[in-house]
C-alpha cells in the first residue's frame, strides 16, 4: 500500500467519470478545509497481509493527524501510486475499512466516492509534514 498524505488548508473535488461499473452511480460536488487529504493506492501483495497493512495506514495517518493537529481525514483512492494494484473489490474494502478504524480512534474520515475519475482542487500547506510520502 502506498499512501501519499496532505495536510490541506482547502480541498474541492467533483466526480468527472465513473470508472467502475460497479460502482454506485453519483454525482458529487464537496469541499473540506483543514483536513488530511490521504490518496490510498492499494497493492495487489496486500491482499495477501490485509490486516498488517490496514493496521500499517491507520497508524500513519493517526500519527499524522497527532502531529498536525488534524481531526478530519478524506480517504481517496488513487491507483496511480504504484504499478501494483489489487482488485478493485479489495481495494474498496480495504479503504472502507481504514475508514471505520479511523472513526474509531475519533477522526471525523470520509472517503471520496469509489470507481471515479475527479476534478480536484487542494491547497497544502507548506511545512515538512504537510506532504507525507509512505510504503507500507
Amino acid at each position: 500500500m502506498k499512501l501519499l498524505m496532505f495536510d490541506t488548508d482547502d480541498f474541492w473535488y467533483k466526480t468527472f467519470s465513473k470508472t467502475v461499473e460497479s460502482a454506485e452511480t453519483c454525482d458529487v460536488e464537496e469541499s473540506t478545509t483543514d483536513s488530511l487529504v490521504i490518496f490510498i493506492n492499494v497493492e495487489k501483495e496486500d491482499e495477501d497481509q490485509k490486516d498488517k497493512v490496514v493496521k500499517k495506514a491507520v497508524n500513519n495517518i493517526v500519527w499524522l493527524a497527532k502531529k498536525t493537529d488534524r481531526k478530519k481525514v478524506i480517504l481517496h483512492s488513487f491507483g496511480h501510486l504504484s504499478e501494483s494494484k489489487s482488485s478493485i473489490e479489495f481495494a474498496e474494502d480495504a479503504i472502507k475499512t481504514i475508514k471505520e478504524k479511523l472513526i474509531l480512534k475519533g477522526l471525523e474520515t470520509s472517503m471520496t466516492p469509489f470507481g471515479y475519475f475527479f476534478e480536484f482542487k487542494i491547497h497544502v500547506k507548506g511545512e515538512s509534514l504537510a506532504k507525507v510520502w509512505k510504503s507500507l
